[in-house]
Order: structure tokens, then C-alpha cells, then sequence
């Protein structure tokens, strides 16, 4: 029995990555065109895009939370349809982001993963959003009942990305932003926006099959 249970581990987190990659299939991303690809970095122009996003407090894992069940609650009805029913479920798509709340940009590049980090004048203020399926419009769109929540439509723009699997720790993320600022400075290319982190995948999703990205908008 011993020696089957390492089998039997390796079959579950086999079907439990099956099960991961067909529900991330599943899910609608963002629309881009890659410009250029470089091993894990790539240039990407995105299609203009509607977020609802919150502003949450706490470190990178507390605010994540706090941001994903604030958004989660209005897609999943907490909002004022447009149509005869009181509320409306919003498809999830992919990825969550995060990003500081405090810097002046207001541009947000992605929308599917989850986008932190730290900033100067609150280091523990961060602003998640989810993308908005794309059949919806700014009139379109439920209202959310939650005043934390706001509806805003992101303009098309170009986006530097570093592409990466495993954990998304704070010292990962501090690592895989300095090796994209490397890129982007041997590419040429300037920076206009706030620096992102995209998480694509479910809690349970094992390390080697997730997808995370840091997200940098470029002039």
C-alpha cells in the first residue's frame, strides 16, 4: 500500500491539473496582439477593455483576498441588471490583477490575472481588477450595489510582459519585475503605467501548471 500511495498522489494532482487546464480554457481573456516575443517576454498591444475593480488594504496575500471576494460578490449578483431580472451573474475571465492604488497613472493594462506592488506613499494600498466579459459595455454592464466597486473602461494600449510559473511570492515577483525592466530597457522600450502582477489560475491549481505575469504598460 505504501508504495502506491506515491503513485496515487501523482495520479490526483495529474487529474487535478486536467481539470485546471480545461477550466482555464475555458475561461475569456483579454483580446491582444503579440508585437514581439522574446523566450518568456513578450510585447503586447491590448484591445481597449472594461474593468470593475476595489481598493483594498493589507500585504500582498491579505489584499488579494479582501479584493477577489469584494469583485467575486458583484459578479456573482450582488449588482442591478439592465433587464427584468434583479441581479445578473458576470462570467469570470482570467487573469485577476492588482496593482498599486497611490501612484498617479491610471492606466491598467491586464485584466485576468491578479496585479500588486508596493508603492511610496501607501505600501499597503493596492487596486484589483476583474475584465468584464466582451460582449458587455459600459451601458450594458450590471450596476454594483457595493460602492466599492467601480466600473471603468481601460483604453487599448501596449504592454510589456514576463511570463512565469510557480508562486508569486513578493520576492519572486521583485525578481521577475527587475528581469522585465531589463528586457524593456534592452528593447527600448519606456515605461507609462503601473507595474502589474497577473495570476491566472484557481488556489488548487499545482505550482508547475499555473500561469503568472508581471504586466508593465509601455509608451
Amino acid at each position: 500500500m505504501k508504495k502506491l500511495l506515491p503513485l496515487l498522489t501523482v495520479g490526483a494532482m495529474s487529474l487535478t491539473g486536467c481539470a485546471t487546464i480545461d477550466a482555464v480554457a475555458n475561461i475569456e481573456e483579454p483580446a491582444y496582439k503579440v508585437i514581439k516575443q522574446d523566450g518568456d517576454f513578450e510585447l503586447r498591444e491590448y484591445a481597449s477593455m472594461i474593468v470593475a475593480e476595489t481598493t483594498v488594504s493589507g500585504s500582498l496575500d491579505e489584499a488579494s483576498g479582501r479584493g477577489f471576494r469584494v469583485i467575486a460578490d458583484y459578479i456573482f449578483g450582488n449588482n442591478i441588471a439592465n433587464g427584468a431580472s434583479p441581479n445578473e451573474k458576470i462570467a469570470m475571465t482570467a487573469p485577476v490583477t492588482m496593482t498599486t492604488a497611490n501612484q498617479p497613472s491610471e492606466k491598467i493594462a491586464m485584466t485576468a490575472p491578479v496585479t500588486m506592488a508596493a508603492g511610496d506613499a501607501a505600501p499597503n494600498t493596492w487596486r484589483m481588477h476583474f475584465v468584464m466579459p466582451n460582449k458587455y459595455t459600459m451601458a450594458s454592464l450590471p450596476a454594483p450595489k457595493n460602492p466599492a466597486v467601480k466600473l471603468r473602461e481601460v483604453a487599448a494600449q501596449r504592454v510589456a510582459v514576463n511570463r512565469f510559473s510557480g508562486f508569486s511570492g513578493e520576492q519572486k515577483v521583485t525578481d521577475k519585475t527587475a528581469q522585465l525592466n531589463e528586457w524593456m530597457a534592452r528593447s527600448n522600450l519606456s515605461p507609462s503605467g503601473k507595474v502589474q502582477l497577473a495570476r491566472y489560475n484557481m488556489p488548487l491549481t499545482p505550482p508547475p501548471l499555473r500561469r503568472n505575469e508581471i504586466l508593465i504598460p509601455v509608451q
